[in-house]
């Protein structure tokens, strides 16, 4: 039986989290895929920290539903403790599922809390992940 060399690259892997990141974890609900989360813990050999961190972070992990709130504000607190070019990984349910966001949404509430939306990946059965990183300087 034939096994892909892709099956070991998991979604935390996708993602580019590597061993010594710190990354933070927002939003976090019984609804957030904790297969996701220990993956990440695993990848970056530590545990998520939480929004009362209070240091430098590499990443924001955001886990975001469409009854949270104006995603602009939750973007822009979001990055509070973000170092310059770190990402955001926005975390939403995939379309047709409870608290789905709609894509348009985020492609506007990005430019305006200062961030540019580079990748979408589908990270578990029930969340897509979009980066959202701070544009560099032209």
């Amino acid at each position: 039986m034939h096994v892909s060399s892709t099956a070991a690259a998991g979604p935390a892997d996708r993602l580019g989290f590597k061993p010594g990141m710190v990354v933070q974890e927002l939003g976090w609900d019984s609804d957030s895929d904790d297969e996701l989360r220990a993956a990440i813990e695993d990848a970056i050999d530590a545990d998520l920290v939480d929004g009362d961190y209070g240091n430098d972070v590499d990443s924001v992990l955001l886990w975001w539903r469409e009854d949270d709130g104006d995603l602009v504000d939750g973007l822009v607190d979001a990055l509070t403790d973000l170092v310059g070019g770190g990402a955001i990984w926005l975390l939403t349910p995939k379309v047709g599922r409870p608290g789905a966001i709609d894509p348009a949404d985020v492609a506007e509430a990005a430019p305006l809390a200062g961030l540019a939306q580079t990748t979408t990946a589908t990270v578990s059965r029930d969340w897509a992940a979009t980066r959202l990183v701070t544009p560099k300087a032209p």
